[in-house]
């Protein structure tokens, strides 16, 4: 079959960057070559730059997203612990249900699907939770909210760890971990980080990794084994074997992040923001109403209303068949009222902006 090039507009995954492709053809090494291990060290460090954390246990998880949401609650959820999730989307439900099935009583903090977190009804739901959880960038609507002023929340009303969801926000919008006070984060590298999808960048400060689960229910991702090969203190000798790496996903990560931090971070942000905005200037030139409120609005993923009358599908079709461009569903009760539309890692440019606009336009009868 002839090889066919999508431009990737969805949710994720992204086009990656041209770094990140040539990071997965180079020569593959053994996940314990020495040369491997530095490479490994060197994305460790990048990551936490990225993440905007010192944490010394900040590393690659060789799984995605979802696994590294399984992992925060596996290693931080003591049966019977109190875990308070503030839900504004699809993503915020899936946490309620990974922390229940590690034994936790759940308290859900129900918010308007759109509309970013409310710090005080979150820390207002329980007097004492073991943790805190929330989704900095939900995938779900393209609403962004402020985990700087809800990690202040929590710190103020308590002692609960705060766990944070940043796969959609890595490398596309501000993120300072360690200013925030993210005890617990996980990320996916098929967003703005512009990888592939398969490995879920993670972070844990030491106050959280004190409170572990000593055994937890996933011997996978167990982050004291995992610990031992990643090596906790960045060196590159001692590493004791715990599973074959993804070695290809991590050499692509790491040029990856190279290429963002080259361009620098704060410009990278600015350029996602220019794109979205845009992007979002232009679909509003269109007649078409945006979703989210524009103060909470994501640049990096916006969310659509479809025109009454419209086949949401049809339109996606088209856009796939005659332009080769791919933009996303909504999801739940918004499955066919909303369109998703990602300009994420090299797709955060002008010339995305025209074509994804341009084909809208043309497919619509704009």
């Amino acid at each position: 079959m002839p090889i066919t090039h999508r431009h990737l507009f969805g949710p994720g995954p992204t086009n990656p960057y041209p770094e990140a492709t040539e990071g997965l053809a180079r020569p593959l090494l053994g996940h314990l070559d020495p040369e491997f291990l530095a490479v490994m060290d060197e994305t460790c460090d990048r990551l936490r730059q990225v993440w905007g954390t010192a944490n010394t246990r900040t590393l690659p998880l060789s799984a995605t997203g979802s696994a590294g949401m399984e992992a925060a609650f596996v290693n931080t959820v003591h049966p019977g612990d109190v875990v308070v999730v503030a839900v504004n989307g699809l993503f915020g439900q899936r946490m309620c249900d990974v922390a229940a099935r590690c034994g936790a009583e759940v308290i859900p903090v129900e918010h308007t699907w759109g509309t970013p977190v409310d710090p005080e009804r979150v820390v207002a739901a329980h007097p004492n939770p073991a943790v805190v959880a929330a989704v900095h960038a939900e995938t779900s609507t393209g609403v962004r909210s402020d985990i700087a002023a809800l990690g202040e929340a929590v710190r103020a009303a308590g002692d609960a760890l705060l766990l944070v969801d940043a796969v959609t926000s890595i490398g596309g919008i501000e993120l300072r971990a360690d200013d925030w006070g993210v005890d617990v984060g996980y990320a996916g590298t098929q967003k703005c980080l512009g990888v592939a999808p398969g490995l879920a960048p993670f972070t844990i400060n030491d106050r959280a990794f004190a409170r572990r689960v000593q055994r937890p229910q996933s011997w996978y991702l167990d982050l004291g084994l995992l610990g031992g090969y990643v090596g906790e203190a960045g060196g590159s000798g001692g590493r004791t074997y715990h599973h074959t790496a993804p070695v290809a996903m991590v050499s692509s990560l790491h040029r990856a992040l190279g290429r963002v931090l080259e361009e620098g971070l704060e410009n990278v942000w600015a350029r996602h923001a220019e794109a979205g905005q845009q992007l979002q200037q232009g679909l509003e030139a269109l007649g078409l109403e945006l979703f989210v409120d524009k103060d909470h609005r994501l640049p990096e993923l916006t969310t659509v209303r479809v025109p009454d009358g419209v086949d949401s599908a049809a339109v996606r079709r088209t856009l796939l068949e005659r332009y080769d461009v791919e933009i996303g569903a909504g999801v739940g009760e918004y499955a066919g009222s909303l369109w998703r539309i990602g300009l994420m890692g090299p797709n955060a440019r002008p010339d995305a902006v025209t074509l994804v606009l341009g084909a809208l336009a043309e497919t619509l009868g704009r």
